[in-house]
């Protein structure tokens, strides 16, 4: 005997309930567990970025919290002034999810990284080895390709040299624009400059392959195949770096007139 249509509908209808129902527990589940390995992967490039952790090395979450926490202090800037934002948490403040709120972010000038609002309060990474702050670190983001680009850059302490660069999140293709993650590129940074004479960011991604950085300071090897992958990162790089970026917080910090 065949089932009515209404007995067919009942039970395709009690099916997607009971498929939804699943799903949806499955979500709320994992969404503790989701959260952690986001934490760790950050906390992980931030080791990374700065040095305390090898290429490829891998971490426990456990490990990771024990080594940020003896050589991290994130410290919380208000992007426009450049002074240490008090009222803020940096343990629970989230950078992106403040971007993405009009009650904590601004509406970002005209820029070729095409991030269209910025935070008030962007989250430094400093690096403390006996008390003295050996690097900082800054998130930076911005287009590529096909993608939005997270990463970090860590800065020698004279706020000028590169000691590093990382990302953490993109959808750039995969042996093209996605060679932003490959340790042989990234290994190009370490001793490049930052700003030239009159202050200006000047480092760039450049066609084709640069010189050590002795002889081509402000230039980093161009990635084969991912020429707007490229330029995105040096767009980005422009950004975070310059006055609308974390360039009031860095002049501050450079002429020791940083308000805490």
């Amino acid at each position: 005997m065949q089932p009515s249509i209404g007995q067919t509908i009942a039970f395709a209808t009690a099916v997607c309930v009971v498929s939804a129902v699943a799903v949806s527990s499955a979500a709320v589940g994992l969404k503790d567990i989701q959260e952690a390995n986001k934490l760790l992967d950050r906390q992980s490039k931030v080791l990374g970025v700065a040095g305390l952790v090898e290429p490829g090395q891998k971490l426990t979450a456990e490990e990771a919290q024990s080594m940020f926490d003896e050589y991290i202090v994130t410290v919380p800037v208000e992007l426009e002034s450049g002074d240490v934002a008090p009222d803020v948490d940096p343990v629970t403040y989230d950078q992106r999810a403040a971007r993405q709120d009009p009650d904590r972010s601004e509406q970002a000038p005209p820029n070729a990284a095409k991030v269209s609002r910025l935070p008030d309060v962007g989250l430094v990474y400093q690096v403390v080895n006996n008390g003295n702050v050996d690097k900082v670190i800054l998130p930076v983001e911005g287009m590529g390709l096909w993608s939005t680009l997270y990463g970090y850059i860590a800065l020698e302490s004279d706020l000028n040299e590169v000691a590093g660069i990382t990302f953490y999140e993109h959808g750039e293709t995969a042996g093209l624009g996605g060679e932003i993650d490959n340790p042989r590129w990234q290994a190009l940074w370490p001793g490049r400059k930052i700003y030239d004479d009159s202050g200006e960011p000047a480092i760039e991604v450049i066609k084709g392959a640069a010189g050590p950085p002795e002889q081509d300071p402000y230039k980093v090897d161009g990635l084969a195949g991912a020429t707007l992958t490229a330029r995105g990162v040096t767009n980005l790089l422009h950004l975070w770096l310059g006055p609308d970026g974390f360039g009031p917080y860095l002049d501050k910090y450079r002429t020791g007139s940083l308000s805490q």
